[in-house]
């Protein structure tokens, strides 16, 4: 089968994915009836705006009544609450599918704008300084001590890499931020407290940026402790299994060196997994961290998340929802390719 082909067919399969995604939230949403009190509430908040102005100009109970009335009814039709919930499932899977994401209900960005496109661009950049740091800083630390550990299986520091691990990946991240910042904040005051600016934040980009580094520094910190563990487990893993084959135990009875026994015939083996869970973890760091972001009072997509389902935000949840699944997809195919230059037998 043909490159072209493997990857076409791998795309429709993802596409078809991202589509069934966004119908399972949007179908969950309306047969429970969660999408209808949400827009009945919706309306009832801007009735209550709407009354409040009226009440100034007119003076009449009842004329302010029917005012009232017809522009209920107009909300009640301009949202389809006069139809079923499913008349609306085409219109709101267009409107996702087109990016045209609609306005947030409760959030609002940082500049006062209710639109979800600019509260998530405005979220994502945090996200990628914090979480996507940590991941990137974990992920090249982690397979460089699990590499090493597993090719001195055995010895003092394989032990002590994975008593590490162990110990690293069984800390909560919300207690080690805690410690992080009793310890560097409270006692040493080297760091902020948590937030993303100072108070007043920097005027020059270039100010606002080595501010922006200065907050994030702990929460990096972290999330590099708590997750820096378990990368150097999964590399050490994967490494060792591939130094058991038979292939490498041929070459090492040669007697070629370890550094060219690792380059020649351990990395090229060993690189699909890893080369996975890379790409998916740096892919999921874009949702955020939920419990490193409340601790910190860090403004990134996990609290976003958080804030759009406790608020029963529909148009949030749905974007963030489509958003998640499309950096998914976007993985997935990225993999694919990947797959077939680290091994070309997948082509078949």
């Amino acid at each position: 089968m043909s490159l072209v082909r493997v990857l076409a067919l791998k795309a429709v399969t993802l596409i078809l994915v991202l589509f069934g995604v966004l119908m399972l939230v949007v179908l969950v949403l309306g047969a429970t009836g969660v999408s209808d009190r949400i827009l009945t509430a919706y309306v009832g908040e801007q009735l209550r705006a709407v009354r409040q102005e009226l009440s100034q100009r007119i003076r009449d109970p009842v004329e302010l009544e029917r005012a009232l009335e017809t522009y209920r009814s107009e909300l009640i039709t301009a949202y389809g609450l006069d139809r079923p919930w499913y008349t609306r499932l085409p219109q709101m899977i267009l409107r996702v599918l087109i990016l045209d994401l609609g306005s947030s209900r409760t959030v609002t960005s940082f500049s006062g704008s209710s639109k979800v496109s600019d509260i998530i661009l405005e979220r994502l950049p945090n996200t990628v300084a914090l979480v996507t740091t940590a991941v990137a800083i974990s992920s090249a630390v982690g397979i460089a001590l699990g590499a090493r550990a597993a090719l001195k299986a055995g010895s003092r520091y394989d032990r002590a890499v994975s008593l590490f691990s162990s110990v690293s990946f069984a800390l909560p991240s919300w207690w080690m931020g805690l410690i992080y910042i009793l310890a560097f904040s409270f006692y040493l005051g080297i760091f902020p407290f948590g937030g993303l600016y100072s108070t007043p934040p920097p005027t020059t980009p270039l100010e606002r940026a080595a501010d922006i580094l200065w907050h994030a520094t702990l929460p990096v910190l972290t999330l590099v402790t708590v997750i820096l563990g378990g990368w150097a487990y999964i590399s050490r893993t994967i490494v060792l299994n591939v130094t058991r084959e038979d292939f490498v135990a041929v070459a090492r009875a040669k007697g070629l060196k370890e550094n060219l026994l690792m380059r020649r015939y351990i990395i090229r083996p060993a690189a699909p997994p890893i080369v996975t869970n890379i790409v998916f973890a740096i892919s999921g760091s874009i949702g955020g961290a939920i419990l490193t972001e409340t601790v910190f009072n860090f403004p990134g997509m996990g609290r976003l998340y958080y804030e759009a389902i406790t608020s029963f935000d529909e148009n949030l949840v749905i974007a963030l929802t489509y958003l998640y699944t499309l950096i998914y997809i976007a993985s997935r195919f990225i993999l694919e390719i990947l797959y077939v230059v680290l091994d070309p037998r997948v082509r078949i």
